[in-house]
């Protein structure tokens, strides 16, 4: 499945924003489907997954952050509310065949990744 973001954008602090994934070549419903980020300077960070599990957040985007994915199970999204400096980072999409990970949102168990949308969040 190939994986293409988009969406990522200069936001204000307390904004909203949301990034679409859209997939090709396979549909999303036999995968674990995760957003990534990675700030400057920091280690990559499983922000929010999706799979038959249900759904998990990071405990920095808990209660801001929402994971969905549209009826075709060919576009993911997340939408981020209340944003803060702290969301700025690239942003990628991925996916793993559902059943081959053991945590969703570690990114070594993710097998197909898109090349990232920048969000920056400033005042």
């Amino acid at each position: 499945v190939r994986l293409v973001e988009s969406g990522g954008k200069f936001a204000q602090v307390g904004g909203s924003l949301t990034l679409s994934c859209a997939a090709s070549g396979d549909t999303l419903d036999d995968y674990a489907i995760a957003w990534f980020r990675q700030a400057p300077g920091k280690e990559r960070e499983g922000v929010s997954c999706l799979s038959t599990s249900g759904k998990e957040y990071a405990d920095s985007v808990k209660g801001r952050f929402t994971i969905a994915v549209n009826d075709a199970w060919n576009t993911m999204f997340l939408q981020m509310n209340g944003l803060k400096p702290e969301d700025t980072a690239v942003y990628d999409c991925a996916a793993v065949t559902e059943g081959e990970y053991n945590d969703c949102l570690e990114a070594d168990y993710m097998d197909y990744w898109g090349k990232g949308t920048m969000v920056t969040v400033s005042s």
